[in-house]
């Protein structure tokens, strides 16, 4: 009989504090917020803050909530989202300082190209020499990668050029930077697969036996002392999902779309009913709003929503035009009172205020360039969409921008004519609880058939709503 807790890496159950090798994942704008955190702190396992599109002042408030709340909980682990931003480094310099400030111990690396100061500092910071490992980093960080050339750089030392950056700032001290060369950018490289929101569209059976080859070259050609982990994310929203990633090797796994249809998730109760009902086909690809003009995509619900389409069409009209004043008349019409309910000019005038508050440089850049200007204004209609999702402006709602992945669609399905089909029921810890206890039944009755048990059985334990209960 398999039991729940032996699925994945006890290395990492034990790093981390956990009942299970599961991981809740930061999800943009708070949705994966300080309830959620302190939710799966508080049942023995972890979750990471989604502080992506959050201000600074929030982002200390919620940790200072997720301390006071998980101070005497067992274990009460949890960590912070890091999101990379070549845009605005100073940002993220910014939120390396709060999280060190407030002793933040473990993160969650995410849209990373490439390894930046601010995560090499964060990584660095309080490292100290162990006689058996060499060195143990005082901070986690969980690399979340869709690229193996993005997963090679974390699987590496920190930069050498970055360290001697920071020594010479005297950001780090030049002990810290010799022992740097010890350990690899992340103890835990996360391979996402399809997701929500930012994805690569990639095939987990192609990528994860890709990720534990680079990962077996990196350990030999580095000699660390501690295996670096590979971890499974996107899909992953029934039994056999989680199943198929412990089957390949996973270390632990990672959910995102379920936990966002939960009592814990910071979005709108209309957001939580339309999630409720979709099926595995119900998502679509449209253009990321915070990389518009790389034609980068995201994952979206697209049943009963216009944003998918209409989100598709901008982009294809940035790329056929130089600038707002090409743009026909019935054309023009059509984005200001359907898709934008208000005036190009109006949009704009938003979107100048917007960057001179934050960014007047960009803002200079911006003026000279009437393509930019376009893309601008555009990129205006990415996060309107999200603020109508977030606080569910019922009038609007053909226009939410919803990040997901199949994932909940399968989930819906497994758990239909349960007591957690409706939303109101789903909480974030019962449903770990619930998945990593179904997965484990899955794979004894799997097992079992193999072996020349009885095949039925083996069927009759995934289906059974009794083993999600």
């Amino acid at each position: 009989m398999i039991n729940a807790r032996s699925l994945g890496s006890p290395e990492f159950r034990a790093d981390y504090g956990l009942k299970y090798a599961y991981v809740a994942g930061a999800m943009y704008k708070g949705i994966a917020s300080k309830e959620l955190v302190v939710a799966m702190g508080n049942a023995g396992l972890i979750g990471y803050l989604g502080t992506g599109g959050l201000g600074l002042d929030e982002i200390e408030s919620s940790i200072r909530y997720i301390q006071s709340e998980l101070s005497n909980a067992p274990g009460g682990s949890y960590g912070m989202n890091l999101l990379s931003n070549p845009e605005a480094p100073d940002q993220e310099e910014r939120t390396v300082d709060l999280y060190l400030r407030y002793g933040i111990r473990c993160v969650e690396a995410a849209a990373f190209i490439r390894i930046t100061p601010a995560l090499v500092r964060y990584r660095v910071k309080g490292i100290r020499p162990d006689p058996e490992m060499g060195a143990v980093p005082a901070h986690r960080v969980l690399a979340k990668v869709s690229r193996p050339e993005v997963a090679s750089a974390f699987m590496q030392p920190p930069p050498d050029s970055a360290l001697r950056d920071l020594v010479a700032a005297g950001r780090i001290t030049p002990r810290e930077a010799e022992l740097a060369g010890l350990v690899p950018m992340a103890d835990d490289v996360c391979v996402e697969a399809d997701s929500g929101g930012h994805t690569d569209r990639g095939v987990a059976y192609a990528l994860m036996p890709a990720m534990f080859a680079l990962r077996d070259e990196m350990m030999a050609r580095y000699r660390y002392r501690r295996r670096i982990r590979i971890g499974a994310a996107g899909g992953i929203g029934a039994p056999a999902a989680a199943a198929a990633a412990f089957v390949m090797g996973a270390d632990f796994i990672l959910t995102g779309s379920i936990n966002q249809c939960t009592r814990e998730a910071r979005t709108s109760d209309a957001v939580k009913a339309l999630l409720q009902q979709i099926d595995v086909q119900d998502t679509a690809y449209a253009p990321a709003g915070d990389m518009f003009e790389l034609g980068a995509k995201i994952q979206v619900v697209r049943r009963g929503l216009f944003f998918p389409a209409r989100a598709n069409r901008l982009h294809e009209l940035y790329m056929r035009h130089g600038s707002l004043d090409e743009i026909d008349p019935t054309t023009r019409r059509q984005i200001e009172q359907k898709y934008f309910k208000r005036s190009f000019e109006q949009v704009w005038e938003e979107t100048r205020a917007y960057y001179a508050g934050t960014n007047p440089r960009k803002l200079g850049e911006i003026e000279r360039s009437p393509k930019q200007k376009m893309a601008a204004v555009f990129r205006w209609y990415f996060a309107h969409t999200t603020r109508l999702a977030l606080d569910g402006i019922e009038d609007e709602r053909f226009d939410y921008q919803i990040h997901c992945g199949p994932a909940l669609g399968s989930f819906n399905r497994w758990v239909k004519g349960t007591d957690i089909e409706p939303w109101q029921n789903r909480h974030v810890a019962d449903i770990a609880e619930r998945l990593m206890r179904g997965t484990a039944e899955l794979l004894t009755a799997r097992f079992s058939a193999m072996n020349g048990g009885d095949a039925a059985t083996g069927r009759g334990v995934a289906s059974d709503p009794l083993s999600r209960r």
